[in-house]
């Protein structure tokens, strides 16, 4: 029986993986009372159950401690219950973001600001982040791209480290990423707004592509990059690191950093067992 706990940051998209998991053929129990998961699983380990893929939702409620479950975890492992460990992610302003648009209070602070919540849970969840064996950041995830994830681990059963690369390309007159890992600037390239037939067009255009990728200095910086982040990638991974990302930039973040972001996502989509999103953060922002 394969045995998957979601537990994670409230806002994190815990409900959303439970949902998508079930859709995959597991049995999913959501919000079940700590003091019940022992028995939860002696019940769901019986020699004539025909479950044979189980995910429990566990989440930070102030009524009880999580420290229990992290306890009871830790229990039925030494029993020699096989189970894995599904940690759901996300940066503290979006959290915040998304319980205010939700107008959601937070479980641990009810009565008190969101922001305070947020910094509370992760303080209680740091014990059972260490030991997840898949985290999952969905800071920058879309529904479909959180799905393409989940189907790796869960439908594919890929081999899986938790790093999640975001490659983004931006326009250094609206701002560097505050986000940003690794910023790279690209406006040595010559800028496509100045060719009259490409200036209304995007790095998405073919046209624009071709122009941006015709210089030997793009191909000569793509070759450079990539072979940079084959070396830094498995050492950010070997050191824990589960959110990585890479900041391509341009004047007006239309053109140039578009087209070498879209190439570098292309190459980085070529390496196994790695997840790798594209975000283009200013190609549709007003000016040049």
């Amino acid at each position: 029986m394969r045995f998957v706990v979601v537990t994670g940051m409230s806002g994190g998209g815990k409900s959303t993986a439970l949902k998508m998991l079930e859709d995959a053929g597991f049995y999913c129990v959501d919000n079940l009372p700590i003091s019940l998961v022992e028995k939860f699983v002696e019940l769901i380990s019986m020699p004539n159950s025909e479950i044979s893929k189980v995910a429990l939702g566990l989440d930070v409620r102030s009524d009880q401690s999580f420290q229990d479950a992290t306890r009871i975890l830790g229990q039925l492992k030494q029993s020699g219950c096989t189970f894995e460990i599904l940690f759901m992610e996300a940066d503290e302003n979006v959290l915040i973001k998304r319980y205010k648009e939700s107008r959601r209070l937070h479980p641990l602070e009810p009565e008190g600001r969101v922001e305070d919540g947020v910094r509370r849970e992760r303080k209680v969840l740091e014990d059972v982040r260490k030991i997840a064996d898949y985290v999952i950041d969905t800071t920058h995830l879309l529904t479909r791209e959180l799905k393409e994830e989940m189907d790796r681990i869960f439908v594919r059963n890929e081999e899986y480290n938790s790093l999640m690369v975001t490659v983004m390309s931006f326009g250094f007159k609206h701002g560097i990423p505050v986000d940003a890992d690794l910023v790279f600037d690209v406006r040595f390239l010559p800028n496509p707004f100045y060719i009259e037939q490409l200036k209304e067009k995007t790095g998405n255009d073919r046209e624009v592509q071709e122009y941006v990728m015709g210089f030997e200095e793009a191909s000569v910086f793509l070759g450079k990059l990539t072979d940079m982040l084959d070396f830094l990638i498995p050492n950010y991974v070997k050191e824990g690191k589960y959110s990585l990302v890479i900041a391509i930039g341009c004047t007006g973040g239309k053109h140039r950093s578009v087209t070498l972001a879209g190439e570098l996502y292309r190459r980085m989509k070529e390496r196994k067992n790695l997840g790798v999103k594209l975000y283009h953060r200013d190609v549709n922002t007003p000016g040049k």
